[in-house]
């Protein structure tokens, strides 16, 4: 049975005796009721992770680490999920399977047909909740580097921005060429792109055409948009041989 596992927002050291955050102190002794003297993993996200000994001082929570672990369960290059913003709940199952499969960046697009859509104090709420699930999901994949869940922007933005080496493929199910030809020979970091409930709009379609992405098909059906890049993940995964 595995340890349960924490990440810790501050960097971690060997050999190391410190208080819990209140947000773990609770989940570790309320949550999951653990005892005095329970064995679990840290992590704070840079990589590797730490066993520690839980210690309960009341209603307080200390840990006392041992010789970091040099452990890793990335991807050989960083993948990039480029997601057109979903319902909410279909955006927070996202969220989670995107960290499960192993991506870098998840990030969120405000398009067109988005069915959510957000600006202000909204958007930075929603960017918080999408992190903490990040975050939780790392804890239980056994992640010790958390995907980035980039603020929401424009699928304008991101195309402007300057990616160099990064290979980008839209699916869409007219495209001409096949993910596999596309992603064998490649060696490198990529982001698939997947549009929103109800796909990309005629004029992102255009942008994305007149920006030099590559079109890609993945089969013969239509794949809602809370499928769509969760089975790529696992179809490159499987074509590159990526563990």
């Amino acid at each position: 049975m595995s340890l349960p596992r924490f990440h810790c927002p501050f960097p971690l050291q060997a050999n190391q005796r410190f208080q819990l955050p209140d947000t773990i102190a609770h989940h570790a002794v309320r949550v999951l009721r653990l005892r005095e003297g329970s064995s679990i993993v840290l992590f704070d996200g840079n990589g590797g992770y730490y066993p520690a000994t839980l210690h309960i001082e009341g209603k307080r929570a200390w840990a006392e680490t041992s010789n970091h672990v040099n452990s890793e369960a990335e991807l050989p290059f960083p993948t990039v999920l480029v997601q057109g913003i979903a319902g909410s709940d279909k955006m927070d199952w996202i969220v989670e399977k995107a960290v499960e499969m192993g991506v870098s960046q998840l990030v969120p697009i405000t398009a067109r047909r988005s069915v959510v859509q957000l600006s202000g104090e909204r958007r930075e709420k929603r960017l918080r909740h999408w992190r903490r699930i990040a975050v939780a999901a790392s804890e239980q994949c056994g992640r010790n580097r958390l995907m980035d869940v980039a603020p929401p922007q424009t699928l304008e933005s991101w195309i402007t921005e300057p990616q160099p080496q990064l290979l980008r493929l839209a699916c869409h199910p007219d495209a001409e060429a096949h993910l596999a030809d596309i992603v064998q020979p490649h060696e490198g970091p990529l982001a698939l792109m997947v549009g929103p409930e109800g796909g990309w709009s005629d004029e992102e379609l255009a942008l994305i055409r007149g920006s030099g992405i590559t079109a890609v098909r993945f089969g013969r059906r239509v794949l809602r948009t809370e499928t769509a890049g969760i089975a790529l993940m696992a179809a490159v995964a499987a074509i590159k041989r990526w563990e």
